[in-house]
This record gives structure tokens, sequence and C-alpha cells, in this order.
């Protein structure tokens, strides 16, 4: 099952903030998960326990608690863990992560102008598996930044309704990513 198919089934992706949330994920229709939360203690067993429901488990690198943000703790996660992807904000784990097998999700930051054409740049030059993007309820950016980068786009933070679910999808992200559960099951 890999990330494509998984996105186009069902575009909504579970993120879970919370690892008391992790069962209500696992039990959604969601094929894919993103950890938000966790620890060097916590991970291996929430990703054998996502991989068990047969579901895509990408980790927030940069929001795990007792990981150094330097290239050994990537090795560190591939070989206690084996999450199929991470997602981080930091440019330059992307190559590294890229090299130990690891999908990768650039997280970007959409502020003002000025930070979606550093984005743009930025994906330009690392290449990512696919973006995450934040604010998701920008549909005008949403539309650049996947026409201008060529490289699927997930949309997250601040999707409310399912309208702001369909306009995104309708600007050309591939999938949404969401912590409000009752959107997992539109």
């Amino acid at each position: 099952m890999d990330f494509t198919a998984s996105i186009q089934r069902n575009p909504l992706v579970a993120s879970v903030s919370d690892l008391a949330r992790l069962d209500a994920a696992l039990k959604s229709p969601c094929e894919i998960i993103f950890l938000l939360k966790g620890d060097i203690f916590s991970i291996p067993d929430a990703v054998r326990r996502i991989h068990q429901a047969e579901k895509k488990v990408y980790i927030h690198f940069d929001l795990m608690e007792g990981f150094s943000r330097e290239q050994v703790a990537l090795r560190f996660l591939k070989e206690k863990a084996d999450p199929d992807g991470i997602i981080t904000t930091r440019v330059n784990l992307i190559k590294f992560a890229k090299e130990l097998q690891f999908s990768t999700i650039q997280r970007v930051f959409m502020l003002d102008s000025l930070s979606v054409e550093t984005a743009i740049r930025s994906i330009k030059s690392t290449r990512p598996h696919a973006i995450e993007l934040l604010p998701g309820i920008i549909p005008r950016v949403v539309k650049r930044v996947c026409q201008e980068t060529r490289i699927p786009v997930i949309a997250g933070g601040l999707i409310e309704s399912k309208e702001d679910i369909i306009a995104t999808l309708q600007a050309g992200a591939v999938g949404i990513s969401t912590t409000k559960e009752e959107l997992w099951y539109l």
C-alpha cells in the first residue's frame, strides 16, 4: 500500500496530536495517520500498532520528544520504529531522510506573500515526496503551490468543515490532514 494509492482512496489524513486518541484514528476510515506527538519510547509501539491496522504512518519529526534534530536521530527512528515517512519543516533533514528510504513530507507555513515565495523555492530545491501546507484553508495559495511545485499537497490547519475540505481539494490538494475526528468520516 503506497502513499499515492492510499491518499487517492481516502484524501482525509488523521492527525493525532495526543497518543490517547490513536485508537480513534486506528478505527477511522483514514488510511494515513500523521503522528504529531510522542517520544522516543512511545513511537515504536505506536508505529507497530498503526502498521498492524494496515495504515501508513508519518511521524512529525520536529515535534517528537527525546529526538535531537540531527541525522543520527533519523537513523535511530528508521532502525527502531520504521515508520513510512517523516514530516519536517527542516529542509536539511529532507535529503538525509530520503537517503534512509523515508517518504518525506515537508511542512510549510503560509503566513504572508514572502513565506509563499520562500516555501516554493525551498520545495523546488528539496523535492520532498509531498508537502503539508498550513493553514490549509487558503485555496488560492494551495492552487499556486500545486501548480508551481508539481508536488502533492496535503492541506492542514484551520480546516473545520466539509466545505473547507471540498474547496481545498478543488484547489488541487491531494489530501487534508486534520485532528478533528468528526472530519475523518466525511
